[in-house]
């Protein structure tokens, strides 16, 4: 996460899928030159030491030892405990800033080929060009820095 801060990955990205009371996802960067250059990467799995409660940070993974650069915040407000057992491993907590998460805009829902929301397939090959056409709503990082 600090690496892929300090090389400015999260600027400009898109929050492609935002489910309300759930998570809200974002970390394919609009420039699919540099995702290219994450896409085959993966990082080792963290063990669990805390619950995925409200406002956790979590790399997302298809599987054990397959977390690349998609990050999510839980959004539940009893938080999203079953998740633990799955091995979605908290990086990191929202400390103040939930309220604008949870303005996220949601109208797009689900990804497809389940819902209406952005194909990260499409997100990775097209990147901003393609979301900012076809889902001129979604909210985005403009910048993200580390504060002291």
């Amino acid at each position: 996460f600090e690496e892929l801060t300090a090389k400015k990955f999260w600027d400009n990205c898109r929050v492609f899928r935002v489910l309300p009371g759930f998570v809200s996802q974002f970390g394919i960067n609009g420039d699919p030159t540099v995702q290219a250059d994450y896409r085959q990467s993966s990082i080792k799995d963290d063990p669990v030491k805390v619950s995925n409660t409200r406002g956790t940070v979590v790399f997302a993974t298809g599987g054990p030892n397959t977390r690349t650069t998609q990050i999510f915040v839980n959004t539940n407000s009893k938080g999203n405990g079953f998740l633990d057992k799955q091995g979605f491993s908290p990086i990191g907590e929202v400390i103040e800033g939930m309220d604008v998460v949870d303005r996220f805009y949601a109208g797009y829902g689900e990804g497809a080929p389940s819902g209406k929301g952005p194909n990260q397939g499409l997100i990775q090959m097209k990147g901003n060009s393609y979301l900012e056409s076809s889902y001129p709503k979604l909210s985005y990082f403009s910048k993200a820095t580390f504060s002291e």
